[in-house]
């Protein structure tokens, strides 16, 4: 791990062990077992995640990349001068460096990452590329209401920034409520530059999350390697496979971890029966055309002000600022 600047202080607000718990016992409980995507993210979650952003069937990074290299001078002509940017998921900070070598005068970068080593080692490396930005990392699950650090001066707006279509982990109802949350954490004047992907050839988008380097199997079952370790589970993870599989209904990519034999796993007092072939849901990735993502975003208060694409159209970059008050 990078040596963390002596001048940098991170506000430390991981969940804590009786949360990651209470998230297992209730998720093995219901009647469709369902796990978090953010439980992947430990030390090696996060060097898997990078891994796999660089295998050929990922489009997804290397397209928003690309949109990022050529238009981030005029994203940060729209963003404007002395801001506060606040970033959802900080990862490995590629994308982030690319728009702050055009911000100008940025008052502070606040990356939230639910990865210490991955938050610390992102922020390291920026800030020594950016010795004049002040850098407030906070370790803490985003999805969560945050109470962002105190600017060492008054920013002209805060701009949330949530790069790499996270937006799509979650369902329609959760994606508003993130963005109802980061309407409010971004105040009056401010905005939000997203990652948004696109509809597309459902082979292409199979292809992305089924790599043949086996990188995104490795990851998804990383999940009950790190519950083994963190919490005390008994996963046999030679016992679960990975699966993903685009639902055209429904417009998204849906990752299981589907067991291959009945079993029992015990977390601590308490035992989960899984049947043969069972699926316990992991993640979901959404796929959206600009109507339907203008639809959810409206839902929560916001509009679109503007959109960079790929000459492919297969990934966008989107501003929204306020607009009505939040729709009930």
């Amino acid at each position: 791990m990078s040596a963390q600047p002596k001048d940098i202080r991170v506000d430390d607000r991981h969940p804590d062990v009786e949360d990651t718990l209470e998230t297992v016992r209730r998720g093995l409980g219901a009647k469709i077992k369902k796990l978090p995507s953010r439980l992947f993210y430990d030390e090696r979650g996060s060097a898997l995640f990078e891994a796999i952003c660089e295998q050929p069937e990922y489009y997804l990074t290397r397209t928003e990349i690309a949109i990022m290299r050529d238009h981030a001078g005029d994203i940060a002509d729209v963003i404007g001068p002395d801001v506060r940017l606040v970033e959802y998921g900080s990862g490995s900070g590629i994308k982030t460096r690319m728009l702050l070598e055009h911000l100008e005068t940025p008052v502070a970068y606040v990356p939230v990452e639910i990865s210490r080593t991955a938050l610390m080692e992102s922020v390291a490396e920026l800030a020594t590329r950016f010795p004049n930005v002040p850098m407030q990392p906070v370790c803490a699950d985003f999805t969560q209401p945050l109470r962002l650090p105190v600017a060492s001066r008054s920013p002209r707006r805060t701009v949330i920034y949530f790069p790499g279509s996270t937006i799509g982990n979650f369902e329609a109802k959760d994606a508003v409520k993130i963005l109802r949350q980061m309407r409010t954490e971004m105040s009056e004047g401010g905005g939000v530059l997203i990652g948004v992907d696109l509809k597309k050839d459902v082979a292409e988008i199979e292809a992305a999350y089924n790599d043949k380097a086996g990188i995104t199997r490795d990851f998804t079952l990383n999940m009950l390697v790190r519950l083994n370790r963190e919490i005390g589970t008994d996963f046999d993870v030679d016992a679960f496979r990975h699966r993903a599989r685009y639902n055209v209904l429904a417009g998204r990519i849906e990752t299981s971890l589907v067991s291959t034999k009945q079993q029992v796993v015990h977390v601590r007092d308490e035992a989960f029966s899984f049947r043969a072939d069972e699926a316990m849901h992991v993640e979901y990735s959404c796929k959206y055309s600009l109507d339907d993502f203008a639809q959810m975003a409206n839902k929560a208060g916001l509009s679109v002000a503007q959109v960079w694409m790929d000459e492919d159209r297969r990934f966008s970059v989107q501003y929204l600022v306020r607009s009505t008050p939040v729709v009930a």
